[in-house]
């Protein structure tokens, strides 16, 4: 039986990832940093199928105990793969969202994506010691690791790193035969809409509080209603994990052209000015209000 490591499996995207495994006959070590998920997820899909990994990946310790475990368990065999997928997505206005919050984002985007495959790569082959294919690795990016999307300054920060650290692992990791590729979707239905949401009117004392209230609102509105499901992206990484020759990047999205091919084709000043216009971002909206910065 194939194994696979997957980060962040509670909920959303690794979770369909994580059904999608079981039911192509592999076996998921699945991340998660609460107990009771770890249960949960345990009693839903039995532990021929599902061993749960209870560790935050920004924790080495907690990471390095987990695939010491998976070592044990592989027996002297590679894993299939390693999907990092656990993320945060904490949102604000780049002058007034609290530094504790960024540094969630970025610690958890892209020190955890570090901390794991770090920790999980000589499981996936380069400890040349074990039996077995390559693993392959496949990093979860978004549309905002391309492209700048406002009040999701750690976010996109995080997003464009994964996009360069994916570049580098693809040439480092070559030396022993590891392939990595990117998956960065679109708007997708998942909870994290929810924390989103949660954020509204926090920032309604600064000037960008209602340009912040009316393009959350709408983005949530518009993922919850047409954002790509979570089971397509699953459908993807399932892609990356196993084609022969797989893609260094994959782009899945609801609506293709409008949500990928349009921002890559039109010139960035004007997309940077069509965000500013649309939510009302410009000098002579701004109003003598005196909710300013400080």
């Amino acid at each position: 039986m194939r194994n696979l490591v997957v980060t962040g499996v509670s909920t959303g995207i690794g979770l369909e990832i994580l059904k999608l495994a079981i039911e192509n006959g592999v076996h998921v070590f699945g991340s998660v940093r609460k107990p009771e998920d770890a249960r949960r997820l345990t009693a839903e899909f039995g532990k021929e199928s599902f061993s749960p990994l209870v560790f935050d990946v920004r924790d080495e310790k907690e990471v390095a105990k987990a695939a010491s475990a998976v070592r044990k368990k592989l027996d002297g065999r590679t894993l299939f793969g390693l999907v990092n997928n656990a993320g945060a997505g904490l949102i604000g206005p780049l002058l007034h969202q609290p530094m504790e919050e960024i540094r969630t984002v970025v610690d958890t985007n892209v020190i955890g994506t570090l901390v794991v495959t770090r920790a999980f790569a000589p499981l996936l082959g380069a400890d040349q010691v074990l039996q077995g294919q390559k693993g392959r690795i496949v990093n979860m990016s978004s549309l905002g690791g391309k492209f700048p999307q406002p009040f999701a300054v750690a976010y996109v920060a995080s997003k464009h790193a994964i996009e360069g650290i994916s570049g580098v692992m693809r040439i480092e990791l070559n030396l022993y035969g590891i392939k990595v590729a990117v998956v960065g979707p679109a708007s997708v239905a998942t909870p994290i809409w929810d924390h989103a949401e949660q954020a509204l009117g926090k920032y309604a004392d600064t000037d960008y509080g209602e340009a912040f209230d009316r393009g959350v609102g709408s983005i949530v509105k518009s993922s919850r209603e047409s954002g790509l499901k979570p089971r397509k992206v699953a459908e993807t990484v399932w892609q990356a994990l196993t084609a022969s020759r797989p893609r260094l990047r994959y782009s899945p999205a609801a609506q293709p052209i409008r949500e990928q091919f349009l921002p890559r084709m039109l010139p960035e000043r004007l997309t940077n000015s069509l965000f500013a216009k649309g939510l009302g971002l410009q000098p002579e909206k701004l109003k003598p209000s005196g909710k300013g910065v400080g």
